[in-house]
């Protein structure tokens, strides 16, 4: 946290490095938990506000923190460490970004009761809202509200007949008490996110309670200046380069203390395991390099007052999707690494590969955008989501 942030006396930051600390280890106990709950418990969440995950990408003006983007990322990829599920939850504080673009009045009514507000949502397809008295009538039902369970807004996509958003969706903003959540999220990974399906049902959403996803910020500083997408695509990615580090931790510890049961040498003895962690390690931290260096290259522009250029802006989303692909990669060599031992349900490990290989099958980090960094790189178009 910056010394000129709100609350950032000794007590204030004390109390958070401790919340911090006791929420790394209730996740790393807990994390079965929430993988059979498919959702977060309820005191993690808490947790998380008392360490500052939520305030850290708010507006000093609102009580936050408006700390720089990598700050923001090297906590979600802690958390993640710990556990995949639960720094992916944490990594939708960049919703404060996000939320940014709504008038500054809807803002200060937001915030009015403090700055650990959590936005989730679905966008995707975009529902017809209708215009009527008071703003667009929304109704719908969305899926991947992922931390929905959790959060206290819920930002749903739609669409305005006659609108002039042909290219970025529209977001409506609604309390969560005049929202229906499912619970159907049954996948392999990042379980415990809680990424149920969202219902709204006939509600009146006020115009100044929606935004373009991706539109300038109503607020001013580099922060806001900050590309959204690509700060929310990085803020994703790091939860792949969390989770690689714990498979990378898990099989460390697994052979130092492993003989085989076969008569073969020791695990940590053996040649291939030895090669193959060194490359592993390797490939983590060269990636790490890569992201925080485009993200900071990037940020450092903007805190002086100049323009990212096309090529910066595309290196930061190509860094994120390098990110989430290299942590998924290491954290498949851990587990060939580790042999039978990383099959079974209840080991860490198994746990870390397959959060891992869903953070790159989300739509910021997936196949295609390995084109568009290129396409943009080249001087083509490369779409209205990238960069």
């Amino acid at each position: 946290m910056r010394p000129d942030a709100p609350g950032a006396g000794d007590g204030a930051a004390n109390g958070r490095a401790a919340a911090l600390e006791r929420l790394l280890s209730d996740v790393r106990t807990r994390r079965r938990e929430f993988a059979a709950r498919r959702r977060l418990a309820r005191d993690i969440v808490e947790l998380m506000k008392r360490a500052g995950v939520f305030r850290m990408l708010v507006a000093r003006r609102f009580g936050g923190d408006e700390a720089a983007p990598s700050d923001f990322y090297r906590l979600v990829e802690r958390i993640a460490t710990a556990d995949g599920a639960s720094g992916w939850v944490a990594s939708f504080g960049h919703g404060a970004i996000y939320l940014a673009a709504l008038p500054v009045a809807t803002l200060e009514e937001i915030y009015a009761h403090g700055p650990d507000i959590i936005l989730a949502g679905g966008i995707f397809p975009p529902k017809p809202a209708v215009p009527t008295e008071g703003g667009f009538m929304v109704d719908g039902r969305w899926s991947w509200g992922s931390g929905s369970t959790a959060a206290n807004l819920i930002g749903v996509g739609i669409t305005v007949a006659g609108g002039s958003e042909a290219s970025l969706p529209r977001l409506a903003v609604i309390p969560k008490e005049k929202v229906s959540i499912v619970e159907n999220w049954n996948v392999n990974g990042l379980q415990g996110t809680g990424s149920h399906d969202i219902v709204v049902r006939n509600t009146v959403v006020p115009e100044a309670w929606t935004f373009l996803r991706g539109a300038p910020s109503s607020l001013d500083g580099p922060l806001f200046r900050f590309p959204t997408l690509a700060l929310a695509a990085q803020a994703l990615a790091a939860v792949g380069l969390g989770t690689a580090r714990a498979a990378l931790d898990e099989v460390k510890a697994m052979a130092a203390g492993r003989a085989s049961i076969t008569g073969a040498p020791p695990m940590a003895e053996r040649a291939y395991v030895q090669a193959d962690l060194a490359k592993a390690e390797a490939m983590l931290r060269s990636a790490r390099a890569f992201f925080y260096e485009a993200t900071d290259s990037a940020y450092d522009a903007l805190v002086r007052g100049e323009p990212l250029g096309s090529d910066l802006h595309t290196l930061l989303r190509l860094s994120a999707t390098h990110a989430a692909r290299t942590g998924s990669d290491v954290a498949r060599i851990a587990y060939t690494i580790a042999g039978t031992a990383g099959i079974f349900t209840d080991q860490p490990l198994a746990q870390a590969v397959q959060d891992s290989m869903v953070v790159t099958q989300h739509a910021f980090l997936a196949e295609g955008t390995w084109q568009s960094a290129g396409r943009a790189l080249l001087g083509f178009p490369a779409g209205p989501a990238f960069p």
